[in-house]
């Protein structure tokens, strides 16, 4: 793909809580972006993320504009599809808010369009990026923690009626809303990305604290290609909600992560690593997601315009996106159906 010469100018389809937190993190890269132009919101949302200059436009009029090089999506997650669609059909790179989609086949439509037009796709996964994540991966990278046997993720947190009331796709499945979709999506694509890829799966959901719709707890296994078994648990009925955790069973030895911190480091012949800065900014949105903080998207965000200065892949490309998608679709479709779904039937 062809290098983006100069500051890369933004515009960011969707100014809701989410939306703010990438106009929050893009205001702290202003040296490496400009946010030009947003939809939704308002402009004094606008003003307090530190962009007064930026035009307030209809998501159509936005889409339209031929003087952006990168459109964020940051729409509820049921229109992420169409919308990465429409913005790769007009050249634009595009970094989209998770999920990239809410089905395999929308998510292998967009890997296939932006492969065709050239542009790239960036999903963020900023949890990735998180020091305790990235030096787990790095070892069981360089074989120290030996093979994963068996992996579990629990994301056990508490929303209350009026974070459902304050958008009503929070509590549609076919909206992105749910606790698998909507809060466990992070610590799903963790689990995949440091346990391996996944063979087949099988779930069960209910509704179980709030107003009938989408689930609102989850929990599944998971077999993976390495032979290794996993479990998910997924919650917002669960209070007064405590922080997601990832645990990994290794051959020798054990080790779990939290939310910006590192809770377990237990392996035979390998001291903890020394992570800097733990915790730093991340935020725990356990009982309340406007405690969620922005260093993440921080992070995702520098990468992303490197990559696109470069002409290169970001750290997390649509492609890879859309494996976590294929798995989040095998989960729902698992819970749906009760039988056990495969991978391969979703390709």
């Amino acid at each position: 793909m062809e290098k983006i010469d100069g500051v890369p100018r933004v515009g960011l389809l969707g100014l809701g809580t989410i939306g703010v937190s990438h106009a929050r993190a893009l205001a702290q890269l202003r040296d490496r972006a400009t946010l030009v132009a947003f939809s939704g919101g308002s402009a004094q949302r606008a003003a307090d993320a530190d962009w007064p200059e930026a035009a307030q436009q209809s998501p159509a009029e936005l889409l339209r504009r031929d003087d952006l090089d990168v459109i964020a999506i940051c729409t509820p997650s049921g229109a992420h599809a169409e919308n990465v669609l429409s913005a790769l059909g007009q050249g634009k790179h595009v970094v989209v808010e998770k999920p990239l989609a809410l089905t395999a086949a929308d998510a292998d439509r967009i890997v296939s369009l932006a492969e065709d037009t050239g542009v790239s796709v960036h999903v963020i996964s900023q949890r990735r990026l998180e020091p305790e994540v990235r030096a787990v991966r790095a070892a069981l990278e360089e074989g120290l923690l030996g093979a994963v046997r068996l992996a579990t993720t629990h994301v056990h947190w508490w929303r209350d009626e009026s974070y459902y009331a304050a958008a009503s796709w929070r509590g549609d499945a076919a909206g992105g809303g749910g606790s698998l979709m909507n809060q466990g999506a992070h610590n799903v694509d963790l689990l995949r990305w440091l346990a391996g890829p996944v063979d087949s799966v099988t779930a069960q959901s209910a509704t179980l604290a709030h107003q009938p719709g989408a689930e609102d707890t989850t929990v599944a296994t998971v077999r993976f290609t390495s032979g290794a078994l996993g479990m998910i648990s997924t919650s917002t009925a669960t209070p007064p909600g405590t922080p997601a955790t990832l645990t990994l069973h290794c051959e020798r030895g054990v080790v779990a992560i939290g939310q910006g911190v590192l809770l377990r480091w237990e392996v035979e012949g390998v001291p903890a690593p020394t992570i800097g800065g733990e915790g730093d900014g991340i935020g725990v949105g356990a009982s309340d997601p406007a405690a969620i903080g922005i260093a993440g998207h921080v992070q995702q965000w520098t990468d992303i315009l490197e990559a696109l200065r470069e002409g290169r892949d970001s750290s997390i490309p649509g492609h890879d996106g859309a494996e976590t998608v294929r798995l989040l679709d095998a989960l729902t479709t698992a819970a749906a159906t009760g039988r056990t779904v495969t991978m391969d039937e979703l390709r």
